[in-house]
């Protein structure tokens, strides 16, 4: 399987910890792709119109994209699925909790490209920060907090944007101590951000 891949990409980094979890690491062809928001892909976007990554090109030629469905997908190969829930009520549980953690990967994307800009907007900086602080807010409020498989975005966002707030983890000493925990993960420190440029 062909993966269209970037070291320094969280949603990549998303798919790359599915396969290390679930053994599938080798299977992989990863393909260095450069994206850019400013400039389409061409090679890309003979796999995937969207030129985005990550990009999963089957053997048969077929084009998965977006990290839940690729990792839905490697989750499954084998017919036993083991990160994704199939009892219904987790698994709705387990999907909520990947869209928040998504939305929030996607909000942090933003402000650091609104950051980027000469002149930036105050306002959406201001309201990226707002949305931040309450998604933090609602995953710190959680009874209990553990290891979910399943719901890696969360702990990759924290991992890939550690100065999206800087005191996150004194505001939040439960949710530190998960994301300890999940940072100490094989698959995770195998797939570490590398600053490539």
């Amino acid at each position: 399987m062909k993966l269209h891949w970037s070291p320094r990409s969280p949603f990549v980094r998303k798919v790359m910890i599915v396969a290390h979890e679930r053994g599938l690491i080798d299977r992989l062809n990863c393909v260095r792709t450069v994206v850019a928001m400013t400039t389409p892909h061409a090679e890309l976007m003979r796999d995937n119109p969207l030129s985005k990554i990550p990009t999963l090109v089957l053997d048969d030629g077929t084009a998965l994209y977006d990290s839940p469905v690729i990792c839905e997908y490697l989750d499954a190969l084998d017919g036993k699925p083991q990160l994704f829930p199939l009892d219904r009520k987790r698994r709705i549980l387990a999907l909520r909790r990947q869209a928040l953690g998504d939305g929030f990967l996607d909000l942090l994307v933003l402000a650091r490209n609104e950051r980027l800009r000469e002149a930036h907007s105050q306002l959406h900086l201001t309201n990226a920060a707002v949305r931040s602080a309450a998604v933090l807010a609602r995953c710190a409020c959680r009874k209990r907090i553990r290891y979910r498989p399943h719901c890696d975005r969360l702990r990759t966002v924290l991992s890939r944007f550690p100065l999206c707030r800087p005191d996150w983890r004194k505001d939040n000493p439960r949710l530190a101590i998960w994301h300890a925990v999940f940072a100490a993960r094989p698959s995770v420190r195998a797939t570490l951000p590398v600053d490539d440029s």
